[in-house]
């Protein structure tokens, strides 16, 4: 990322979430509580999926993959904000602020690629059973994976690159904890019409394009679990798809109020940015564990197994 000689500004100062210092104190706790559950409970989803033989299936291949996902992205985020949280100069290097973008841009973008699989994966399951292994094959899944990262690579490639050619000359603090593309176009003297036409473009054909498959996908479900006759096999169907639900809910949710609104600093961008940034990530691997009996158990057998070493 050379950022060559244009840049008057080498670094930006980062208003964070918070002036008083003593709140400062207490959200300093509260998010480094926040991250280190993050850890854990992403980390713990890895070990289980990757120790436990009845979890070797294509669903919990491509959680496998939400779990590290969700652990770089908050890992891109959360340890600035807690240095800021300590530190009287709240300050990020233009290269680290582009550098962080880059990251939440790949990050964000494959695990947007994902839930649309992971939403596939789910309605081959429900839609067509008796196929389900033959379908879901494990080339399959090894090529959705790896499409999935390459269309988030190539989502932040093409947003990055216009943002290293802006000139930053504009001394004013960044109204947010952490660098997104939004907030550094107040700040450049040059013009942001390509950088912001290419955000927008992106954002809708990536965000919207997987929001769209993943809907449609749960058309499909939800068809499928109407017709069956008894309750009980509906209440099953919806089962094994719920926690998938739920995720996808919070993600989008949050991310198109932070990319298709007006940039304006307010209280709301902040929250939204904290849900799919800091919250989800933690929240994921509790949404999977505790509304889901496999995923309980395996964690039970895994806890008995390392427990008698």
């Amino acid at each position: 990322m050379a950022l060559g000689n244009h840049s008057t500004i080498t670094e930006f100062t980062l208003l964070g979430l918070s002036a008083d210092p003593h709140a400062q104190a207490l959200l300093f706790v509260l998010f480094l509580v926040i991250y280190l559950l993050t850890l854990v409970g992403n980390l713990m989803m890895l070990l289980v999926i990757k120790t436990d033989s009845h979890l070797h299936t294509p669903m919990y291949f491509f959680l496998s993959h939400l779990s590290f996902l969700d652990l770089c992205y908050s890992s891109a985020t959360v340890p600035k904000l807690l240095e800021n949280l300590l530190s009287q100069k709240k300050t990020i290097s233009v290269g680290g602020c582009l550098a962080q973008v880059f990251f939440v841009f790949d990050i964000g973008g494959t695990e947007a690629c994902l839930l649309s699989v992971m939403a596939y994966d789910r309605c081959v399951a429900i839609c067509h059973p008796l196929l389900y292994r033959q379908v879901m094959s494990n080339q399959l899944c090894v090529r959705l994976v790896c499409t999935t990262w390459s269309l988030g690579f190539l989502d932040a490639l093409i947003n990055i690159l216009p943002a290293m050619r802006l000139d930053f000359c504009k001394d004013q603090p960044i109204p947010h904890y952490s660098c997104e593309l939004p907030t550094l176009f107040p700040l450049s003297c040059s013009d942001v019409s390509t950088s912001f036409t290419v955000l927008l473009c992106s954002s809708l054909l990536h965000g919207l394009g997987t929001c769209l498959l993943t809907v449609f996908s749960y058309v499909l479900i939800v068809s499928t679990i109407l017709s069956i006759s008894s309750s009980s096999g509906r209440g099953k169907a919806f089962s094994t798809c719920s926690s998938h639900l739920t995720v996808v809910l919070m993600f989008y949710g949050s991310f198109f109020i932070r990319y298709l609104m007006p940039i304006s600093g307010s209280t709301l961008e902040l929250i939204s940015s904290l849900q799919y940034s800091v919250v989800t990530p933690l929240l994921n691997p509790l949404i999977y564990s505790l509304k889901n009996n496999e995923v309980k158990a395996a964690v039970r057998r895994t806890f008995r197994k390392y427990l008698k070493y």
